[in-house]
């Protein structure tokens, strides 16, 4: 599974950006997907998951109700809808995969940064 994110860019707060990762290789294994972002000097940090089997989403609380993560029926591109931004949602951006056997796959990075 080959992952490469993309979408980001310069945005001032209250704005929005759409991160888009497209998903190669053996897709229709992916059991879980996910977003994470990484901020200067900080660990980096869970923000979005997708169960692909269930459907179920969880966000971490510092974005719930502005961000949103869906993904084709086809598993080739995993979305992150980041509305109502904030200077504090500034990082590098990752899109990562979990497949049935557990391997974990990550994408490069796509920098947001907000400006207030």
């Amino acid at each position: 599974v080959q992952l490469q994110a993309s979408g980001g860019g310069l945005v001032q707060a209250g704005g929005s950006l759409r991160l888009s990762c497209v998903i190669s290789g053996s897709r229709n294994s992916i059991d879980n997907a996910n977003w994470y972002r990484q901020a200067p000097g900080k660990q980096r940090e869970l923000v979005a998951s997708l169960n692909t089997i269930g459907g179920t989403t969880n966000y971490a609380d510092s974005v719930k109700g502005r961000f949103t993560i869906s993904m084709t029926d086809i598993k080739n591109r995993l979305y992150l809808q980041m509305n109502t931004l904030k200077p504090e949602d500034t990082a590098v951006y990752f899109c990562n995969a979990q497949d049935h056997w557990s391997k974990v796959y990550w994408g490069r990075g796509t920098q947001v940064t907000v400006s207030s």
